[in-house]
């Protein structure tokens, strides 16, 4: 059974979100966010965190790195019951991150825009996305990784009637979110290999 008591969510897909991140609140979870989440979370009434402040490291180049962080990866890869990842989390003031939520940049929209140019494309490829996703998925012995907003309810269903989320359902939404990166990484491939001139 995870316990959730610290989030990280960043989403491209807001439906939802400021709905979900009030209950996470009322139930006592810590939600770190970034950029226009966390604007339209802070103006909904939720505490959030910047990463950035968390992190001690600003956003920079352009929003390309603001996730990519010892302390981010290490809260969601760190392995609760190992002493040693334990020890050195604490060292390093590396804080467990219990649940991750994230829509990935919408790719295939950009795309399929009439006009869309190579450079366009490219600034739609997500990275930090896809790296919190498989590490929190990797760990969803302990973490609970969301990448769909038609999950919330479940999440919130079992949080609430047994103060954490199961061992079972964690790992059916790992699985959801290995089954969405590689569809991501996919298409991307495919576009790009469709620029390759012959």
């Amino acid at each position: 059974m995870a316990q959730i008591k610290r989030a990280l969510i960043s989403v491209t897909d807001k439906g939802g979100v400021l709905e979900f991140a009030r209950e996470l609140s009322s139930l006592g979870v810590h939600i770190l966010s970034t950029g226009g989440t966390a604007r339209i979370l802070r103006e909904g009434g939720v505490k959030v965190t910047d990463v950035s402040e968390y992190t001690g490291f600003p956003e920079m180049l352009d929003g390309r790195v603001k996730t990519l962080h010892p302390k981010i990866h290490g809260g969601l890869l760190g392995l609760r019951s190992n002493p040693g990842h334990v020890r050195t989390m604490k060292e390093h003031g590396i804080e467990n991150i219990d649940l991750v939520v994230i829509n990935l940049y919408p790719f295939k929209q950009a795309i399929s825009k009439p006009g869309c140019t190579l450079e366009e494309a490219i600034e739609n490829i997500d990275i930090g996305g896809p790296a919190m996703l498989r590490s929190a998925a990797k760990n969803n012995e302990s973490v609970t990784v969301i990448i769909d907003p038609a999950d919330y309810g479940r999440v919130l269903d079992e949080m609430r009637r047994t103060g954490g989320v199961s061992r079972e359902t964690n790992f059916l939404l790992a699985v959801k979110v290995y089954e969405a990166t590689s569809s991501y990484d996919a298409m991307i491939a495919d576009y790009l290999k469709n620029q390759i001139v012959q």
